[in-house]
């Protein structure tokens, strides 16, 4: 069985030296590429810019923007029986990006931009028969209601809602919570529990309610 994990930012630039992106650190991917692995499964880890150290047995692909993941997402995603998107890939690239370092003028500056593929959605419209698609909605209110629509209009099999808001299992945090709802209309819960735990449980019920 192969499983494909992306997990951290994007990054997209403005120029050459600036660039917009998120607070994912990626640990909660990384924790399930992990946990993939020790389980004895073909893993391919797509990881944005992060300062983690790749799994045992992991096989990883570096990669920026919204555009790089997509690209390679959509590459390993073809034959693999389950995909997992954990990162925060970025909604909004700037439209225009400057080729060196953009100088400072008088007055405001106002930047314009422009949306960027909706990965998962793409994967959705693409997925085969007995492939197991997996999303993430990491919100700051009304988690239910959000995770919810966002399963059904991208075709998803299970979403991992997680409260962002919380310091405690926020980005960069070392635990996490989640509530995983599925297509048919399963709703779990995993209490507060360390990153690695909670990979553990998330792949345990993807993999064995399938």
């Amino acid at each position: 069985m192969k499983i494909v994990i992306s997990a951290g930012p994007t990054r997209e630039r403005i120029d050459a030296v600036r660039f917009l992106s998120n607070r994912s650190t990626g640990k909660m991917g990384f924790a399930i590429a992990g946990a993939a692995a020790d389980m004895g499964y073909e893993t391919v880890l797509i990881a944005g810019p992060v300062h983690l150290d790749t799994p045992d047995g992991v096989r990883r692909i570096d990669v920026e923007s919204a555009a790089d993941m997509a690209a390679a997402v959509k590459c390993e995603a073809a034959d693999a029986d389950v995909v997992i998107m954990a990162a925060a890939v970025a909604d909004y690239r700037p439209r225009r990006q400057i080729s060196g370092k953009m100088k400072k003028k008088e007055g405001d500056l106002i930047l314009e931009l422009e949306r960027t593929e909706d990965i998962l959605k793409s994967l959705g419209e693409v997925k085969r028969p007995g492939q197991i698609l997996v999303g993430f909605a990491a919100e700051t209110e009304n988690l239910e209601l959000y995770a919810l629509d966002k399963l059904k209009r991208k075709n998803l099999d299970w979403i991992a809602a997680n409260d962002v808001s919380r310091s405690d299992i926020g980005f960069g945090s070392n635990d996490n919570a989640v509530t995983l709802y599925g297509r048919n209309s399963e709703r779990i819960q995993l209490p507060v529990a360390p990153k690695a735990e909670i990979a553990a449980k998330l792949l345990d019920t993807v993999l064995t309610k399938a």
